[in-house]
């Protein structure tokens, strides 16, 4: 067992003053500012240096989209149908992608890992730990939704081809035409009514029976009312991804609440759809007291700017506690994980990164990121 002394901690939900943080077998055991300290526990001194709980990014393609390898590491979109529900992310995942171990260096622990957004349906998606060389054992949760996308970018990659969706309403109708084959397929395999069974469909009736999210890839405030409309035509669960224009319709989205990622903000505005990007999104969400989640999109964003991006938008009028919520506690509710990860309380993993400073400093450096309560980055004292 170890024992944290002198901890200014921020637990996920609040600030805690020269706490003490007890670990043990990789869980968090207790944590206040009156814990019992066991005898035989190693009692480390931080000396009045902030930790907070590993940083959690919603939306990345880490490990499915190798960086400084070219095409070779895009293994993110399967471009050769227009649905294609039987992939699953942990299948491209490339445990050496030099992004997991830039992920660790700037205290991101947890990463939930997308196919790209080419495809109506894109496949199946992964969370993991960011430290690790097998895919399977780096897992926290598989799967942890199905990835789908609206507008530009199937209309882009499949209408180019001939294929059915040209428009945004073949998308949405591509959508709806395989939501409605997995409802098909679910009541018959209910009824013992199947011959042959469905990868696709199979992986999709998860969605049907609510067992995982179906998370929707959408900028556009028109895109993003679509997923609404769909999610109430099928009872399903949603999220909404990049949500680029939500501050165009706050009001409508406060009145349909579902888990919204929002970004990669500092990213170009580099299409149609992303002309009205602004940090304003993320204000606008937390005067309405609408959760969110903030996410880089690694590789679109580089995953060590996850927290530069949180930074950023506290100088546009984010709360710091509303921003630091957004990759730890907050994020890890988005991916589904809310008991496991992004917080600092008994039961939790430890999870845990020690800043040099308070986190949202500019000269703030992690000195060291533990994932399960092992050290898996330390700043060495001759680093810039």
């Amino acid at each position: 067992m170890k024992a944290y002394v002198n901890v200014n901690a921020w637990t996920g939900e609040q600030y805690i003053e020269r706490a003490t943080i007890l670990v043990d077998h990789g869980e968090i055991k207790e944590v206040g500012t009156n814990v019992t300290i066991p005898s035989d526990a190693t009692r480390i001194d931080l000396n009045g240096k902030f930790v907070t709980p590993g940083l959690i990014d919603v939306h990345t393609h880490l490990g499915v989209h190798t960086e400084g390898i070219g095409s070779d590491g895009h293994d993110f979109n399967e471009t050769s149908e227009i649905s294609t529900p039987y992939i699953r992310s942990i299948d491209g995942l490339n445990p050496q992608d030099n992004g997991f171990a830039e992920a660790r260096k700037h205290g991101v622990t947890t990463v939930q890992v997308l196919p790209g957004s080419a495809n109506v349906i894109g496949g199946e998606i992964t969370a993991v730990k960011t430290a690790g060389i097998i895919a399977d054992q780096m897992v926290i949760k598989s799967p942890s939704g199905m990835k789908a996308a609206l507008g530009e970018n199937p209309k882009r990659i499949h209408g180019s081809k001939g294929r059915s969706a040209v428009t945004r309403m073949g998308v949405a109708g591509t959508l709806r035409k395989e939501l409605m084959r997995a409802q098909d397929y679910n009541k018959a395999v209910q009824d013992g009514a199947i011959a042959t069974r469905d990868l696709g469909l199979e992986q999709l009736s998860k969605v049907i029976r609510r067992e995982i999210p179906l998370r929707v890839h959408a900028h556009r405030a028109d895109d993003i009312a679509t997923i609404i409309r769909v999610k109430k035509e099928f009872n399903i669960d949603v999220t909404i991804e990049h949500c680029t224009e939500g501050h165009l319709i706050p009001d409508y989205l406060k009145d349909h609440l579902v888990p919204i990622a929002v970004g990669p903000t500092m990213s170009a505005k580099s299409k149609q759809e992303t002309a009205n990007k602004a940090w304003e999104t993320m204000v606008e969400f937390e005067k309405r007291g609408i959760p969110f989640a903030i996410t880089t999109d690694h590789p679109v964003v580089t995953i060590d700017h996850l927290l530069t991006t949180v930074k950023t938008a506290i100088n546009y009028g984010v709360t710091e506690e509303t921003a630091l919520k957004a990759i730890t506690s907050q994020a890890a509710a988005h991916i589904g994980l809310g008991e496991k990860v992004g917080s600092i309380k008994p039961g939790m993993d430890a999870d845990l990164v020690i800043w040099s400073e308070q986190p949202f400093s500019l000269l703030a450096k992690v000195e060291e990121t533990m994932i399960s309560g092992e050290t898996v980055y330390q700043r060495s004292s001759t680093s810039v």
